[in-house]
């Protein structure tokens, strides 16, 4: 559980930064101001004023849908959901080994049942040949 706040942490910084710098993109389109988070990283000065305002917004844009789906991803997995689907496809291959064992001990049963049923018949045939005998004589 401690790992997947920590995630939900990083990941929802991320996005706060992500959203940051679409509002400064949104800024710098709208309202024709310069660019001012791109400046704080150390990166040459001359690559970052080569971005244009249009190309800023749409990059922090989908950085942030991007991240955001992520955080989304991460928070709205549910570890007990996980456990209770892993329980249950568990019960579900014991069920399928238990019906297969079932099946066979059914077979061996419909054999004995069968071979009971075709005693008692032979039984009732000799009942009725001694009775037919009985009454013959």
């Amino acid at each position: 559980m401690a790992k997947k706040g920590l995630a939900v942490w990083v990941s929802s910084s991320l996005t706060f930064i992500a959203l940051a710098h679409l509002i400064d993109a949104i800024s710098a389109t709208v309202f024709a101001n310069p660019i001012r988070l791109l400046l704080l990283y150390p990166f040459p000065v001359e690559k970052l004023e080569a971005i244009t305002p249009t190309t800023y917004f749409w990059i922090s844009a989908v950085t942030s849908l991007i991240l955001w789906g992520i955080t989304c991803a991460i928070t709205f997995e549910n570890p007990v959901e996980t456990f209770l689907n892993k329980v249950l496809s568990d019960a579900k291959t014991q069920s399928t080994v238990e019906n297969q064992l079932l099946e066979s001990k059914s077979e061996v049963l419909d054999a004995i049942f069968e071979t009971i049923e075709s005693c008692h018949n032979t039984i009732a045939e000799v009942k009725d040949s001694i009775f037919n005998i009985k009454v013959t004589v």
